[in-house]
């Protein structure tokens, strides 16, 4: 495979560029940051420049196996607020637990399954409204 692209097209969402035989779909991320997708056989030709693509530009590379996706490549600063949030996620769960251990099992899905139902029937009525 070649660095050089070979066609490419951009639309609002995002841009979808193609070497030789190999389709890679890049989408427009929050920011700067892209998503580019690609598959494993792909990946593995095309490592050393997904590294830098992550490393300097900051975007992402999310790898298909049989057209799904395996895993993400992303840069290490996002990697490590990822486990930040991880663990501030982790630690608000413990205190919503701690904090509802007295309410019984059934009454908290109920109340779930309550709060579902209004937001449905608000989102629902708002959708109408516009």
């Amino acid at each position: 495979p070649t660095n050089a692209v070979m066609w490419w097209h951009r639309s609002d969402a995002g841009l979808i560029l193609a070497w030789h035989e190999t389709i890679m779909i890049i989408m427009v991320n929050e920011g700067d940051a892209m998503i580019t997708e690609t598959n494993a056989v792909n990946f593995r030709q095309n490592l050393g420049e997904m590294l830098n693509q992550v490393q300097y530009r900051h975007d992402s590379v999310m790898i298909n196996k049989d057209g799904k996706p395996v895993a993400v490549l992303i840069d290490a600063r996002l990697f490590e607020r990822i486990r930040r949030m991880q663990g501030r996620f982790d630690a608000l769960c413990q205190r919503i637990e701690a904090g509802f251990s007295q309410v019984p099992e059934s009454t908290g899905i109920a109340e779930i399954e309550a709060a579902v139902a209004q937001e449905r029937r608000e989102s629902s009525i708002s959708a109408e409204d516009h």
